[in-house]
């Protein structure tokens, strides 16, 4: 069977089965469309976290950046892992304790404020839509190879998608349809893998392959990739570092702290029945999580050596560009792959020196998409794996438009504007808000800034620099006051979001940077990505200063810190 009737079949398959799962677990009520009635089994809701945050970004883009930047790109293993622990040990018990339904509305009743409320609701909003754009692009990339359709319509049909099993399941819905994208996404990351492994080293696991050396040699596979790479001009693949060592420590830190604050996974821990489920579910998603992410260095590595190995053709010259293979063909028409033969050598060679006929486009994230082709894996693999990358980014999608729906109808007109409105006109207003989520984030995914994951963490910096910081005093510090956490988050979040205008140009219009984005003006050489830290802490610092010179938060508010903080007779324990 040919590779585009196979990728139809297997797509077609996964999602009847997404929209189907959608429709038995339809939501009747507005519990169950923002928490799924607040029933899920830990693990179950492990396997629907894993899902939701492992987006386009972690699938599709990771392992393409890692392959690239090399050691630089462990900022991104380092940082999303590293996030989960904060978030299972300093947020999700804490959270689920206090049994509401969405961030903002704790925000809301902890720091005794609609306007604290209203303020959090932006910076969701804010934080999403940043993230929804990685996941549209990666459904348009994946679309415009596998299915041979054209990019706009790719999303389009991803758009249809979301909005039958997010809008008519809600999060029950969205919670067992993630259970089999993870399924799916799984096997699709993990399988190729071994395939290659076996391949390349006679190592069936990745993870133990990566550190192999090549089938029929001694020779290391990771010694044989950076002398493969510096031979072409690139920088060594194992030692180098994402610009400097501060910045490598600033990216690690805003991608920790951004996940533990990312407003679509907070809103999971919610979903289970009790606290101790809470913290359960946290540590079941790091297993889950770890599967793919400990498989992504592999996958990286290994990509980049076949990439290098086929473009330089059989006499290790370059490749004759009428003897370019198929999937090269095929990634060309989709306009993310190129070259251009400069010296009309009729050769591709790719190399790091500018002069020459070299590889004018490779993009980031068409790597592990390509990485079977490349590979000569058999056509059930490859589609599988684009089975597997649509369910990453239509996973996390639905959770993001999900949260911004909830954020719109129950924090917005529930919580602020309208409170008398009936269940049945919150549920339908929360649709409604889904769908034009929908809507927004499609004209997004038609108009991307950017690479997924370069994306994904300017999302996460910005979660890092406003919600974080917020939760994080919410519970932890009975002295913060409404005007400290107000004036906190919007400080947090202003100078993030100008110092990436400043040095990326408004993301959403090409040619406005102002400053230039160089290393040389940035602060200590923090890039734009990576200032989400920066912001966290001029977050605090803002909240705790204000705090001190406004009226101390009500007695009933720092019982309230106390009672989510501290199990209920630990006092008394601790007295005697």
């Amino acid at each position: 069977m040919d590779l585009q009737t196979m990728t139809y079949i297997v797509v077609g398959f996964t999602f009847a089965l997404y929209i189907g799962i959608a429709i038995w677990a339809r939501a009747g009520s507005t519990k169950d469309l923002d928490v799924a009635g607040g029933g899920i089994h830990p693990v179950q809701n492990g396997m629907a976290t894993a899902a939701d945050w492992m987006s386009a970004a972690s699938f599709i883009s990771m392992a393409g950046l890692i392959a690239f930047m090399g050691y630089g790109g462990s900022v991104f293993l380092m940082g999303w892992t590293g996030g989960y622990v904060i978030l299972a040990m300093l947020l999700a018990p804490y959270l689920r304790k206090y049994g509401k339904f969405t961030v903002p509305e704790f925000i809301g009743d902890r720091f005794y404020s609609k306007s604290a409320r209203a303020v959090a609701v932006i910076c969701l909003i804010i934080c999403s839509v940043t993230y929804v754009i990685g996941q549209m692009k990666g459904v348009g990339v994946a679309f415009s190879r596998f299915l041979e359709v054209e990019y706009d319509t790719g999303l389009y049909v991803g758009m249809t998608i979301v909005f039958f099993y997010a809008v008519l399941g809600g999060m029950k819905g969205i919670t067992y349809t993630q259970i089999a994208q993870y399924c799916v996404l799984i096997l699709a990351y993990t399988i190729p893998a071994i395939f290659i492994s076996l391949q390349l080293t006679g190592n069936p696991i990745p993870q133990l392959g990566l550190g192999s050396t090549l089938a029929g040699t001694d020779v290391y596979l990771l010694d044989k990739l950076d002398m493969m790479v510096t031979d072409l001009g690139f920088k060594e693949y194992t030692t180098n570092v994402r610009l400097s060592t501060i910045n490598m420590f600033a990216y690690t830190l805003s991608l920790m702290i951004g996940t533990a604050g990312l407003p679509h996974v907070i809103i999971r821990f919610f979903t289970v029945p009790k606290v101790r489920d809470a913290r359960s579910s946290a540590g079941w998603a790091l297993v889950f999580i770890a599967i793919l992410y400990t498989t992504a260095p592999a996958v990286a590595g290994m990509a980049r050596l076949n990439l290098i190995d086929t473009l330089g053709g059989e006499d290790g010259q370059g490749l004759v560009i009428e003897e370019r293979p198929v999937w090269f063909k095929n990634w060309e028409k989709t306009g993310l792959l190129g070259f251009d033969d400069k010296n009309d050598d009729g050769r591709i060679q790719y190399s790091a020196d500018k002069e020459v006929n070299e590889m004018v486009k490779v993009d980031n994230d068409i790597l592990v998409l390509a990485n079977p082709e490349i590979a000569k894996l058999p056509n059930w693999v490859i589609a599988l794996v684009a089975a597997g990358g649509l369910a990453a980014a239509l996973s996390t999608a639905a959770g993001l438009l999900l949260a911004i729906a909830s954020a719109i109808s129950h924090d917005l007109m529930k919580g602020i504007f309208t409170p008398s409105i009936t269940e049945k006109t919150e549920l339908m207003a929360s649709r409604i808000a889904m769908a034009g989520a929908i809507a927004v984030a499609g004209y997004l995914g038609l108009n991307p800034p950017g690479f997924a994951a370069g994306t994904v963490a300017l999302a996460f910096g910005l979660a890092a620099s406003s919600i974080f910081p917020a939760l994080m005093m919410g519970i932890f510090s009975k002295g913060v006051t409404k005007e400290g956490a107000i004036a906190g988050m919007v400080s947090g979040i202003g100078v993030t979001l100008f110092y990436v205008f400043q040095h990326k140009g408004i993301m959403f219009i090409p040619g406005t940077a102002f400053l230039g984005d160089t290393p040389a003006n940035w602060f200590m050489g923090i890039e734009p990505n990576a200032f989400g830290c920066v912001g966290a802490v001029v977050n605090f610092a803002v909240a705790f200063a204000v705090s001190k010179v406004t009226a101390a938060p009500p007695k009933e508010v720092q019982e309230l810190v106390e009672h989510i903080r501290i199990p209920a007779g630990a006092s008394t324990a601790l007295d005697h």
